[in-house]
């Protein structure tokens, strides 16, 4: 048998494992491992596997950023105090206080990116559930998850993906509402609409609004800024079309660092808690990637893209958009939107089908628990908050849910 056969198959093997997580073996351990296997075996050189790891550099430093920065809120009651102040706006209302949780993970998916939301917004709804004294908790926790790739075509910031699709073409604001903006209202409601009616059995129960609010601390207010700051930062980068992940880094760590010498915390304490086994795991995923790129199968499609979309323009938009959706679950949303950044760069397909590729990359991961890195920062705070849930649980609800949005949304990109 030849190489590519074996480089498919453990590529396989590592996916499969870090969905189903055999005897619980952590997500990380079989990334890593799959990366090893291709080197042992000369399936990849050094060479090549550290230039995959290169690529996800922005990745690694944006992630830090962010995971500090929820560290940091969390540790100093921010979470609580906001927890807090939901419960008591719910007035003992489970449907008031699932549609207020979504409007939230919208509003920060919207503006600080949807991994931002699985990282800040899920140990706050964690919080807020426990001090409700609420018995079915999963509904409000699916929020985190789903509204984070739901809404992530709002704006370019919203998903590290956008930037790398479009690269240095990214369109002025004004062009990118007109193409995303009624596919992403769509994708925002059908997938509200889908995960309610899925949920609705659970949200009966009254929850206990009688919660009283502690003032927020100084150490909590520093983390609440240094939110606030991240997303000025993120906005601003944006804009000048600079990679997020050095701003992120810088704005997480200082604030991280600041709180840490006000209150004169243990910095090693602090690290402990931060789940940093995600950063192997994306990294395993790239090194999987440049493997399967390089035994020609990526190429051979692109050009095979290229031929289709120059004749039937909407018929190869609807099946780059179904396919890149799918397939995005297979091996990450990130290493994928790499994948496609570069073909859409390189054989220069009609504004139509990149469009609905986007639209694939960002909402399609709504279908899996290890479809983007939302889901799985997701599920790691998930289980940090004694939550969790399995693969199979979560793709037979994605399949509720994922595909009536990612239909709405491609169809609105023909008006």
């Amino acid at each position: 048998m030849n190489n590519e056969f074996f480089i498919y198959f453990i590529a396989l093997v590592t996916i499969g494992g870090v969905i189903i997580r055999p005897y619980k073996i952590q997500e990380a351990v079989w990334a890593v491992a799959g990366a090893l296997l291709l080197l042992v075996f000369g399936l990849i050189s050094l060479q090549d596997a550290w230039t995959g790891i290169g690529k996800g550099l922005d990745v690694y430093l944006f992630l830090i950023g962010m995971m500090t920065l929820a560290e940091s809120a969390r540790r100093e009651g921010l979470f609580d105090w906001l927890a807090c102040h939901a419960i008591r706006f719910s007035k003992g209302s489970s449907f008031r206080l699932f549609v207020l949780i979504y409007l939230v993970g919208l509003m920060v998916t919207t503006f600080m990116s949807n991994d931002a939301t699985a990282v800040v917004l899920t140990p706050a709804v964690a919080v807020a559930v426990r001090r409700a004294k609420v018995k079915n908790v999963l509904p409000y926790l699916l929020i985190c998850a789903f509204i984070a790739n739901a809404a992530s075509f709002i704006l370019p910031i919203s998903n590290p993906a956008n930037l790398v699709i479009y690269g240095k073409e990214m369109p002025p604001l004004g062009v990118w509402f007109s193409t995303y903006l009624l596919p992403s209202m769509i994708s925002v409601v059908l997938t509200f609409l889908m995960l309610f009616l899925t949920q609705k059995k659970l949200l009966r129960e009254s929850i206990n609004s009688d919660i009283e609010a502690e003032p927020l601390q100084p150490g909590g207010k520093m983390a609440l800024a240094g939110i606030v700051v991240t997303t000025l930062v993120l906005l601003s980068a944006s804009l000048m079309n600079w990679d997020l992940g050095l701003p992120t880094a810088i704005a997480g760590l200082s604030t991280t660092i600041l709180v840490l010498i006000a209150g004169r915390k243990n910095p090693v304490a602090f690290a402990r808690h931060i789940s940093w086994s995600v950063i192997p795991l994306v990294a395993g995923l790239f090194v999987l990637v440049e493997a399967v790129q390089q035994t020609g199968i990526i190429d051979s499609l692109s050009q095979k893209l290229a031929d289709e979309a120059h004749h039937a323009t909407e018929t190869t938009s609807w099946l780059a958009g179904l396919a890149v959706a799918f397939g995005s679950n297979l091996i990450n949303n990130l290493p994928a939107g790499l994948i496609a950044g570069s073909t859409v760069s390189a054989i220069h397909l009609p504004e139509a089908v990149r469009s609905a590729i986007l639209v694939g990359i960002d909402l399609g991961p709504n279908l899996s628990i290890t479809g983007s890195l939302a889901t799985i920062l997701w599920l790691k705070e998930l289980r940090k908050n004694g939550y969790d849930m399995s693969g199979w649980a979560f793709l037979k609800l994605g399949m509720v849910v994922m595909i009536p949005a990612l239909i709405g949304a491609l169809l609105a990109l023909r008006f």
